[in-house]
C-alpha cells in the first residue's frame, strides 16, 4: 500500500502512464465527457469532493507544465480562479467552447463534485527531472 501521495488506484494509473504534453482534465459535475475519454467519477453528492480538492491533490503528485482554463472562468468563478493562479505554473486561458474541445485529446476526464460554473482545467504534463 501507497504511504503517501495520491491513492486512487485509477488516478495514479493515470499519472504514472503520462508523458510529456499529454493531458487530463478535472471537471465540475455538469462538464460533458467525450463518450472515447475514459472517466474516473469522484463525484458523491453537489460539492463533494470540491474542485480545489481534486486539483490540488492531482498537482500534488503530477509534473505539470501548463494549465488551461476557460477564460469565462475569471468573471464567473473567481475562487476558482484565484486557485488556477496561485499553482505557480502556466495559465492558458481559452473559451469554454474551446476548452470542451480540448476535453477530446485528454487521457482522461476526473469528474468531481463541483456544481459552480466553470471549475474546469486541464492540466499538462510535465517532465519530472526539470523543476517548474
Amino acid at each position: 500500500m501507497k504511504r503517501h501521495g495520491m491513492i486512487n488506484s485509477h488516478i495514479t494509473k493515470i499519472l504514472t502512464d503520462l508523458g510529456h504534453t499529454d493531458t487530463i482534465v478535472i471537471a465540475d459535475a455538469g462538464l460533458p465527457v467525450p463518450s472515447d475519454v475514459p472517466k474516473i467519477d469522484l463525484s458523491l453528492k453537489l460539492g463533494v469532493p470540491s474542485f480545489e480538492d481534486v486539483v490540488v491533490a492531482v498537482l500534488e503528485d503530477m509534473a505539470t507544465e501548463r494549465i488551461v482554463i476557460a477564460s469565462e472562468m475569471k468573471d464567473r468563478n473567481q475562487k476558482a480562479y484565484e486557485l488556477m493562479e496561485k499553482q505557480n505554473i502556466l495559465v492558458e486561458e481559452v473559451s469554454h467552447e474551446q476548452l470542451k474541445m480540448l476535453t477530446s485529446k485528454a487521457k482522461v476526464v476526473i469528474r468531481t463534485g463541483e456544481a459552480t460554473p466553470y471549475a474546469n482545467c486541464i492540466l499538462q504534463a510535465g517532465v519530472i527531472f526539470l523543476k517548474r
